[in-house]
């Protein structure tokens, strides 16, 4: 289960491309220090790349479509169980030929639930202009 209370959406995907991504930005950074535009190029590529794998590992399940998962599959570490057929928002998957569907295709699709709070467990409200309460 995620330490979170609420599914913020952090998937092997987002790390992995964030990551990649760090990692182009700051090689073109260097690049511009530089003045070196094979550097620059470089930085773009692996831009590029970070785009791509970040991709590939949301098809393949490890990613997240827009909104909000079942509570079970919260966990970073956890495949989502909607990705073989497609998202039916994610422009990522329709550009893969995925989540275009029926009007009544939504029958069978696993149904986003909202968190309840366990007993025992504080409420947590959240102030204004602060991103979670610890």
């Amino acid at each position: 289960m995620s330490a979170h209370q609420y599914d913020h959406g952090h998937t092997v995907a987002g790390w992995v491309g964030c990551g990649i991504g760090s990692v182009g930005a700051g090689v073109a950074g260097l690049g511009v220090c530089t003045v070196s535009g094979v550097l620059i190029a470089g930085g773009l590529a692996i831009g590029v790349v970070g785009l791509l794998v970040t991709w590939a590992l949301h098809l393949s399940g490890w990613g997240k479509g827009p909104g909000t998962r079942p509570r079970a599959e919260w966990g970073w570490r956890v495949r989502d169980s909607a990705a073989p057929g497609g998202h039916e928002e994610c422009l990522g998957c329709r550009l893969a030929g995925r989540g275009r569907r029926a009007a009544g295709a939504g029958a069978g699709s696993v149904e986003p639930v909202m968190p309840v709070q366990r007993t025992g467990e504080p409420e947590t409200v959240a102030s204004v202009g602060t991103d979670s309460v610890r």
